[in-house]
């Protein structure tokens, strides 16, 4: 039986080949190869856009490229959302994911144009966030059983804003309305800044707004905060009780912060940026911005385990918008 021959200038071929290869590397260690860009899908100055900055800032250390906050507010965070869904699986386009766009829109709106589980890769969830019930100073109420009278002597008269249907602080608001037996008027604005703005000019009664954003005028006297949101109270608020500890048993409304990457991202990327997002969230100045100053609770969970909240929270969010029937207008 006759071998194979091999020539040396075929054999030399092979060789240089394999040498190639050997030294080709993997998609984590190319990457990053131009700037990269951090879309926000909400206005500038807001919670979502605090975290975003800074998460980006981090990158940029971490990885030796600019990585760019771009602004894409709209839709409840859809707007956003659906440019990343879209965008080239590089790890070059990256999204700050929110409860918003990602459990609540699905179930909300008849028909999005992206689908939360199969268009996005979850990177991990940086943050929980909790909202304050906050009222004008010059309300004449000190507590919740106070404004709770107030509602229910003015029955669909008083308002509160929120950054749109769907959005964390409408859907606390509805949340509360149904165990307090109330109603209230909604009005939606088009981020957190301008529905703050508008509570603090007196065009709206109260708002539950996000603790990062609502600190320094509830510090300046010119907000009270009646109660938080979450199960806990917040660090930046500890005078401040939670809901459920002024009678309101079961009450409970938080949502996340995340960084997220199109489907089909490669893996190494996807890890990269995890296992640097998780190392930013253990720094000492992001603590005290995010947490200290925030009141947020740092996570930084595996991209697995951020992919079953999601799920488990576009259950959770079905069963709230039926119970309040949310409709869009």
């Amino acid at each position: 039986m006759k071998g194979t021959v091999i020539t040396v200038p075929a054999l030399m071929a092979v060789l240089c080949t394999c040498a190639v290869l050997a030294q080709k590397p993997d998609a984590a260690q190319a990457y990053p190869t131009r700037p990269i860009r951090f879309i926000c899908p909400y206005v500038a100055g807001g919670a979502g856009d605090i975290f975003t900055r800074t998460i980006a800032h981090k990158l940029t250390e971490a990885l030796g490229q600019t990585v760019v906050v771009d602004n894409r507010p709209g839709a409840n965070g859809g707007i956003g959302t659906d440019l990343v869904a879209k965008a080239a699986p590089d790890g070059h386009t990256l999204l700050m994911g929110n409860s918003g766009p990602l459990a609540v829109n699905p179930v909300l709106y008849q028909k999005v144009p992206y689908d939360p589980i199969k268009d996005f890769a979850p990177v991990t969830q940086g943050t929980s966030y909790m909202y304050v019930l906050a009222v004008p100073a010059a309300m004449p109420v000190v507590s919740v059983n106070d404004f709770v009278a107030v509602l229910k002597s003015k029955p669909g008269q008083l308002t509160y804003g929120s950054t749109g249907v769907g959005g964390g602080n409408h859907l606390s608001g509805e949340l509360f309305n149904l165990m307090t037996g109330t109603k209230s008027i909604h009005v939606p604005y088009t981020g957190s800044a301008a529905a703050l703005a508008a509570l603090l000019g007196g065009q709206i009664n109260y708002m539950f707004d996000t603790v990062i954003t609502a600190v320094p005028h509830l510090r300046a006297g010119r907000l009270r905060g009646l109660g938080v949101t979450a199960r806990r109270r917040a660090s930046s608020l500890p005078e401040v009780p939670t809901l459920e500890e002024l009678g309101l048993k079961g009450f409970e409304l938080t949502q996340w912060q995340a960084v997220v990457a199109p489907a089909g991202t490669p893996k190494p990327i996807v890890n990269l940026l995890y296992r640097e997002v998780a190392k930013a969230l253990k720094m000492p100045d992001v603590i005290e911005r995010l947490a200290t100053q925030g009141g947020n609770e740092l996570v930084g969970n595996s991209p697995e385990e951020f992919a079953q909240v999601i799920k488990s929270d576009l259950a959770k969010y079905a069963k709230l918008v039926k119970a309040a029937n949310i409709q869009v207008q």
